[in-house]
């Protein structure tokens, strides 16, 4: 998909209005709209990479744990701990062709997740 297309671009550009968890000039968090657990936050990149094996910066994923972690104290989960996934393509689960974390939390985490 097009970055002119792409809904998480189009969240980062400001086009379409969230109500920001933490950002910065590179990553913007905010919660999802179809919640997974009593707190589910998605962190998207500002800039748009389909998949993780498309991103070719290498301190990328570096600065996107440090604003995981960020929002995670400012939502309270740091304390009882919380679940960070990543979604890779059809058989990873991913729908939406923008790199995206989700941030879980606010109840126990079963495993095996899927």
């Amino acid at each position: 998909m097009s970055a002119e297309k792409c809904i998480f671009c189009k969240i980062a550009r400001g086009e379409i209005k969230v109500d920001p968890i933490f950002e910065n000039s590179e990553f913007v968090s905010f919660r999802d709209q179809n919640p997974q657990a009593p707190v589910h936050v998605l962190l998207i990149p500002k800039t748009h990479y389909e998949t993780i094996l498309d991103i070719n910066d290498e301190g990328l994923l570096g600065r996107a744990i440090q604003a995981v972690q960020t929002s995670a104290a400012k939502l309270g989960l740091a304390q009882g701990g919380f679940r960070t996934v990543i979604n890779t393509r059809e058989d990873g689960g991913q729908t939406v062709y923008h790199v995206h974390f989700h941030i879980l939390g606010g109840r126990y985490m079963q495993w095996p997740p899927g």
